[in-house]
């Protein structure tokens, strides 16, 4: 393979500025492993590889009239985009049937400054429908596959990213994650997600797009397959755009400032409901040991609270004020869960079955007061156990990658990721190795909000501990 599908859209981009490789070059080499890798992923929906070679040709051309100190931080870099982000001229349908041929008008907050950053989007990736479950597919583009084992999910609702990056085609991309949905792709193929503060990066021009406090919970944030690709991509994305009442500005730290030995790990082993395989208990303690050697304090901790995960995630997306779900899949028009769910079982419905569950069981009751309070708990506990200077390492799902469809049966496995969106801590996903049977193993750091550099520091010292990414090309065959 080609070294310059291992290297870090920071180092690409250097090369290019020095003239030791041009954005043509760089681009075509992605673009030849895109159609390589792509159609046994299903990953990329919305190719434009025509386009992107026009582009860097036009950034190389820039370079050359202009110079290096002229051009931005990602100038002529290669990058994907997932599909609910509003991308002017391209499909927006958030794998909704209803909304093809509906083109976006004007691009997302994020894909602009993307664009300004000057990276070059090579194609649009696929999703869950409505962005509302692990498992990416929808009856627009179909499912995408593990870039590890075509059998195994991509996760989701970002898992065209996720398979994509991990499969060395695009050196990072832009998802978003209201329960995991950046942390669960990056995990299960292999590559670095980052979760930013709630209220660090607006959520506007998405499909469908976070209303009042939802905001806060939702976050957008890149997925790399090198960490230190993580802080300056999260400084092109973060900061107000006047839209989303969410999002604010904050202070970002720099992660070559962030001393070990200073910092408390505080290690999580799991919730206590949903059994964690023991290979990821295994590179958890692996990796609070790794930090241990490098001078920090390492402290075990059990959380009886995280229990209540689900709940807790369910009470406080339900306490804010948002259009339903069911809502959101009819068009607003009267949502009838069991005659969608019965279209289904005859096969002439255009939603997916996850969708469908989830207009069905929405309005469950659930015993508001009691949750909300455990939350409030819960988010004082956590803080208190990191306290100034600290850091959580916890689980970032029951087991590596599982096949197709089981999460229909172990539906609330997601609860690890989900919860730290209603704590509002910025959370880092980072690769640890793969299995016997090369499957990405990885483990969530977690920190206090506002703390994002601290996790993406953390992620640095566990990518030069562990290796980071494993190509998949560089496992031996059979696996």
């Amino acid at each position: 393979m080609n070294p310059l599908l291992t290297l870090p859209a920071t180092a690409l981009a250097k090369k290019i500025r020095q003239g030791e490789i041009t954005s043509e070059q760089t681009v075509k080499v992605h673009a030849e492993r895109l159609r390589a890798a792509n159609p046994r992923l299903n990953a990329v929906v919305v190719p434009r590889l025509e386009k992107a070679m026009e582009e860097a040709r036009a950034a190389d051309a820039f370079l050359a009239a202009h110079g290096p100190d002229a051009c931005p931080p990602f100038h002529g870099v290669p990058c994907t985009i997932k599909e609910s982000f509003a991308f002017a001229g391209l499909p927006n349908t958030s794998g909704l049937v209803a909304r093809q041929g509906k083109p976006a008008a004007i691009d997302a907050p994020t894909v602009a400054r993307i664009k300004a950053a000057g990276a070059i989007c090579l194609g649009l990736t696929n999703t869950s429908e409505l962005c509302m479950w692990m498992e990416s597919g929808n009856r627009v583009y179909g499912v995408t596959n593990n870039a590890y084992d075509p059998r195994r999910i991509a996760g989701g609702s970002s898992g065209g990213e996720g398979s994509i990056v991990g499969s060395g085609a695009s050196p990072f991309g832009l998802g978003s994650d209201v329960g995991g949905s950046i942390r669960m792709p990056a995990f299960f193929n292999g590559v670095f997600g980052h979760k930013p503060t709630g209220g660090l990066v607006p959520n506007t021009g998405q499909h469908p797009c976070p209303e009042n406090e939802l905001s806060f919970f939702t976050t957008t944030g890149p997925l790399c397959r090198r960490a230190e690709d993580l802080m300056p991509l999260l400084r092109v994305l973060a900061g107000p755009d006047g839209v989303d009442t969410e999002c604010r500005a904050m202070p970002l730290g720099d992660p070559g400032e962030v001393n070990l030995r200073d910092l408390t790990v505080v290690s999580i082993p799991g919730n206590g409901s949903t059994p964690v395989d023991a290979r990821l208990l295994d590179a958890q303690e692996r990796c609070a040991r790794a930090l241990a050697d490098r001078g920090a304090r390492v402290v075990n901790a059990r959380v009886d609270r995280l229990r209540h995960s689900l709940a807790i995630w369910t009470a406080m997306l339900k306490s804010v004020d948002q259009t339903p779900f069911g809502e959101l899949l009819t068009a607003r028009r009267p949502v009838r869960p069991l005659g969608l769910l019965a279209d289904w079982a005859l096969g002439r419905s255009p939603h997916t079955l996850p969708a469908i569950l989830l207009a069905l069981v929405e309005k469950a009751p659930l015993p508001m007061k009691r949750f909300l309070r455990e939350g409030r708990l819960l988010k004082e506990q956590l803080l208190e156990l990191m306290g100034d200077n600290g850091v959580i390492l916890y689980p970032s799902y029951s087991q590596p990658a599982p096949p197709h469809h089981v999460p229909l049966v172990q539906v609330v496995h997601w609860n690890h990721t989900a919860i730290m969106n209603v704590m509002g801590f910025p959370v880092t996903q980072v690769p640890l190795g793969v299995t016997r049977n090369g499957l990405p193993l990885g483990i969530q750091v977690a920190g206090p909000p506002e703390k994002d550099h601290r996790t993406i520091a953390v992620a640095m010292e566990l990518e030069r501990a562990f290796g980071g990414w494993t190509p998949p090309w560089t496992l031996p065959k059979g696996y």
